[in-house]
Parts: structure tokens; sequence; C-alpha cells
């Protein structure tokens, strides 16, 4: 038996349109319809659900919660139905659409935004929304596109593109070691400002990652007076103040020590560093767009100087 009939199809996508520009009239003139029919349409679809999909007033109409959960849905849905169409007929030679993308602060303000005008210049069709953010968004429930994320990928369901080891180090303003002296060990650490970031995935506190002289890695676990929760940038704009040492990506901190304004500190503990990745899931179609910024990335960070 089948599932939807195209009377099913075609009301779901005017129910989209409608989503999309938050009102049945403008649907109805985006698709050459009488806005009528726009309306006849969704209440028939909202009766075979059972639920309600718009809140209707005599000046509006507003997604209910459910409806704004079935838009999401439907609307990546009707883009992959399109997309495979654009790739079996060969007109999907320009990459074009939305392109939701999860990547973290630190990434996105250090790494990403600094380069995205390129990526959005050379494909002016394609249409970008981005969530910054340090909680681990499940890209395949939540609908993402793509993911930059940190550490080895753990997801079966995701595919994974090695970006970058970004190396790491301890850091802080001129100023700050003047006041409190320059560590040489671990045991100094004691008498110093350590800023710490705790992961709002667990609830804990990140570990500074350190190569002891002998080449073992060592996870420096400590407690501090001053801790910073959800977003790491927080120790970045508070230690480049003055407020203490912290840790960091060389890509963040190394301009600021080119102009004299960080200066790294226990240089016999370095040589550690994080894994960047871009991600995808795997059972879902690639598109265009999606393959032309997985390239992009991975150009642009193999030869950064061109960034």
């Amino acid at each position: 038996m089948r599932t939807f009939d195209t009377t099913q199809v075609g009301s779901i996508e005017l129910f989209c349109k409608a989503a999309e520009l938050g009102s049945f009239s403008a649907a109805a003139e985006a698709l050459g319809l009488t806005p009528a029919s726009v309306s006849r349409s969704i209440k028939r679809l909202e009766e075979r659900l059972g639920v309600r999909l718009f809140s209707r007033t005599t000046r509006n109409v507003r997604l209910t919660s459910e409806g704004e959960l079935y838009w999401q849905e439907c609307r990546q849905a009707l883009e992959q139905i399109a997309e495979a169409e654009r790739a079996i007929t060969g007109n999907q030679k320009v990459p074009s659409g939305l392109l939701r993308i999860s990547v973290g602060t630190l990434y996105a303000n250090y790494r990403l935004l600094p380069i995205l005008h390129h990526f959005t210049t050379t494909y002016p069709q394609i249409e970008l929304e981005l969530s910054l953010s340090n909680r681990v968004a499940d890209i395949v429930d939540e609908g993402y596109d793509l993911a930059i994320r940190i550490g080895t990928l753990q997801d079966s369901r995701l595919i994974a593109h090695k970006l970058e080891d970004a190396t790491v180090g301890i850091f802080a303003t001129p100023d700050y070691l003047a006041r409190k002296g320059v560590p040489e060990n671990l045991d100094d650490l004691v008498k110093h400002d350590c800023l710490q970031f705790i992961l709002p995935s667990t609830g804990r506190a990140m570990p500074w990652i350190l190569k002891m002289p002998d080449g073992q890695d060592l996870d420096y676990v400590f407690r501090s007076r001053f801790r910073l929760l959800d977003d790491a940038l927080g120790c970045i704009s508070w230690g480049n103040a003055g407020g203490g040492l912290f840790q960091t990506y060389h890509f963040i901190a190394g301009p600021a020590v080119a102009r004299g304004e960080l200066v790294e500190v226990l240089h016999r503990y370095g040589g550690r560093s994080r894994q960047f990745s871009v991600t995808y899931p795997q059972n879902r179609h690639l598109s265009a767009r999606v393959r032309a910024f997985v390239d992009f990335m991975l150009e642009r960070l193999r030869y950064p100087a061109r960034a």
C-alpha cells in the first residue's frame, strides 16, 4: 500500500512554504495559489496528523511546537528528494541550498569564521546556518548537515575527515608574569591563578594536556578558584586581560605572542595536540554543498597561508 498520495505530498510542500514565510498569503503568492487553497490544504494535513501545526489569529499564523518539529523534518526530507533528483539528472553542478553546521565557539571564532567569506564568495547559492556552541549536538537527530568536532570519532553513524592536529600551550600576559612570577615546573602552578574551563557536556574540568620531559603524556587535572562554564572563550578573554595562566591552541594565541601581548610558559611540558575533524552522517545523501564545504576546509587548512 502507498504511504502517501500526491495530495498529501503537495500539502506537505505547501505547509513547508507557509512555515518558511510565516504566512499563508505569502506562501500562496509564492506558489501561484490562493490563500484559501493553502489554508484548506494545511487544514487537511492537520486533520490527518491529529495535531495543530499553526496557531492562527486574525493577524498572523505561528508554528506550534509540534509544527516546528514537523517543519524541520519535512524540510530536510523534501530537500533530500530534490538533491537525489539533481544528482541523477546531472543538475547538481552548482552547490546550492541550506547548509546547517554545528561547531564549537573557539574553532568557529578563530578558525572557521575568519575564512568563511572565501567559501560564501565561491558558492553564492549556498545558504548557511551556523550553531556556535560548546554543547555537543547530535547532528543526526538535530538535522545538521555537518559538524566540526574535537577528538576522535565515537559515533558509528558519522563519517569524519581530520582537519588538523592543533597544538596547545600555556600562556599569560607579561603583566601577570611580572606580578606572579614565571612558573618553571608543575609544582609552581599551585602559586598561580590557573583559569579552568568546565566542560558543559560532563560538568567536569577540562584537563590541561601536557607532555612530561620523559615523553609521557599527562592530563593535568587541578582545582582552581577561577572556573568558567559553558564557553571556553571566557578563559581566552580573561587570560588576555591578565587574569591568570590559561591553556589554549597556538592558532589562537600565536598572533598575541608575536605582538608581545602574551608569553608562552612551561615549554618543557609542550608538544600535545587535539584533533579536529569535520563530520557528517554516513547514511545521508552527500549533497554537493556538503562535499564543497568539506573540500574547502581540507584545502584551507592544508594551505593556511591562503586564508
